[in-house]
């Protein structure tokens, strides 16, 4: 069983189109704080990350943000939920900060961005850079057509099936926060 003590959740600065967006952000975040789980997260108050993060300061959590320079504005500052904001220099050092102060990870519904940070934790997994869990919170199939193409991906021969299952796929918070604490996948020495 894994020590975790903090998830790093990447997901949208918008809130999306789905009301369950926002419930199971809100559900994620009572459950981390109802677990003593601290919430690294991107900073900001807006969409799904400020949902979040209201959900686990209102239940007593811990919440640390991580703001790059270029989007540290007054608006976000004034209206910041968080116990603890580190400011860095730029969007490669908030990825760091968040996977240095994280002991797992989660992506939920986002954008471009949430795109791109999940699939360079992953890659970073692939590559035992760390052996911290990842998991999609699957929100009513968000994540389906990502999990299809890693699965074309391992028909074509492009993604072992050792690495396509190091991805922990859930659509209730409870159960993948559950499966990120008692899931110790070993990634061998030669992923092929």
């Amino acid at each position: 069983m894994k020590q975790v003590k903090s998830i790093a959740v990447f997901c949208g600065s918008s809130d999306g189109k789905r009301e369950e967006y926002a419930q199971y952000a809100r559900s994620l975040g009572t459950e981390m704080a109802r677990k003593g789980i601290a919430l690294v997260y991107g900073g900001g108050n807006r969409g799904l990350m400020g949902v979040i993060a209201r959900a686990v300061r209102e239940n007593g959590g811990r919440v640390i943000g991580v703001l790059p320079k270029a989007m540290d504005f007054p608006s976000v500052r004034n209206n910041s939920v968080e116990n603890e904001i580190i400011i860095v220099s730029d969007m490669h050092e908030r990825k760091k900060t968040m996977y240095e102060k994280a002991d797992a990870f989660i992506a939920m519904s986002g954008g471009i961005g949430t795109i791109e940070e999940i699939s360079e934790i992953y890659t970073w997994r692939q590559l035992q850079y760390h052996d911290k869990n990842i998991g999609l919170l699957n929100i009513a199939g968000y994540w389906n057509n990502f999990l299809s193409m890693l699965d074309t991906g391992v028909s074509e021969g492009f993604i072992s099936e050792k690495v396509r299952n190091l991805l922990i796929v859930e659509p209730e918070p409870v159960k993948l926060i559950e499966r990120l604490e008692s899931e110790n996948y070993t990634v061998p020495s030669k992923l092929g």
